[in-house]
């Protein structure tokens, strides 16, 4: 196995600038820092029985809200069940065969989950309000073989050592609840049969708000680059035996450290698993040329 300790030149905060990277790649490739926010909770909603008085109703008029009482989604003891504001977006990070680098997550260091949908309502309590659509989680891709660690402090949430390996770094906010706002003169006569949460107080209304997402600063560090490394000093013949023996097309030239990246490529796999024997073969890196000073980015 390969261990790449990352050589970064920062400043003070940890971040280089955006024209050294352009500059010189090699030196960040393999750690940056990003900050993650999961989403906001949707919103519940106050909603209000029909306006209907106490005395007087109609026969038909009794059987319209008995029959709309019945079609109500209830908990076992008969409490009615309220529709709550979607969940938030959670941030997962997962390990991706695709991804080679973190270079394009100097590019975009901020990533944001979306927020959960609101109760859609009109207000009044219906059997036909839904919850609030749940927002979708946020991935992230990384390369296999990335360490995922908290800045602050530096506490370490997972080692993603495989494709597919992932690790949830940002929980999305709760939806609100919903309450159900009893006008006085009816308190009576459906309060009984309804039996749901109400708002008997103007302060509850801070229940029906979603809880707002995390924010973390997450710190990514490329440790795996491959299973093999090639390497030597310039023009030693590292790039021509990575093109003999994997699908990987390094550019080779005659002059030295024509290799500034390392250039991967997957070796043959198992010919009997039908896959053509490269996508599942162990991966190896040509480096560039090492020189006295090479550990500290020369």
């Amino acid at each position: 196995t390969l261990i790449c300790n990352s050589s970064t030149q920062t400043s003070e905060n940890g971040i280089g600038t955006f024209s050294n990277i352009i500059k010189e790649p090699h030196k960040y490739f393999d750690q940056v820092v990003i900050t993650v926010r999961s989403g906001d909770g949707g919103h519940g909603a106050v909603l209000s029985l029909p306006r209907t008085p106490m005395k007087g109703l109609s026969k038909k008029t009794d059987r319209t809200l008995f029959h709309k009482q019945r079609k109500m989604k209830r908990e076992t003891d008969g409490t009615v069940i309220l529709p709550m504001g979607g969940h938030g977006g959670d941030v997962v990070i997962i390990a991706s065969d695709k991804e080679k680098d973190l270079l394009e997550y100097h590019k975009k260091r901020k990533h944001f989950a979306k927020r959960g949908g609101n109760v859609d309502a009109m207000g009044l309590l219906t059997p036909f309000i839904g919850d609030g659509a749940a927002a979708p989680t946020l991935h992230i891709p990384v390369p296999v073989g990335t360490v995922v660690k908290r800045k602050r402090g530096g506490k370490l949430l997972a080692d993603l050592v495989k494709a597919g390996d992932k690790v949830l770094v940002a929980r999305g906010g709760r939806g609100g609840i919903s309450l159900v706002e009893i006008p006085k003169e009816n308190k009576g006569h459906l309060q009984p049969a309804i039996k749901a949460p109400t708002l008997k107080d103007p302060d509850d209304k801070v229940l029906v708000l979603g809880a707002p997402g995390e924010e973390v600063t997450i710190e990514l560090i490329l440790r795996v680059v491959a299973d093999v490394g090639l390497v030597g000093l310039p023009n030693a013949g590292k790039s021509s035996l990575l093109a003999a023996v994997t699908r990987a097309k390094p550019e080779i030239a005659e002059y030295p450290f024509t290799t500034l990246m390392p250039n991967l490529g997957h070796l043959p796999g198992d010919p009997n698993d039908g896959d053509g024997g490269f996508s599942k073969g162990p991966k190896m890196a040509d480096l560039p040329g090492l020189i006295k000073g090479a550990h500290l980015g020369k």
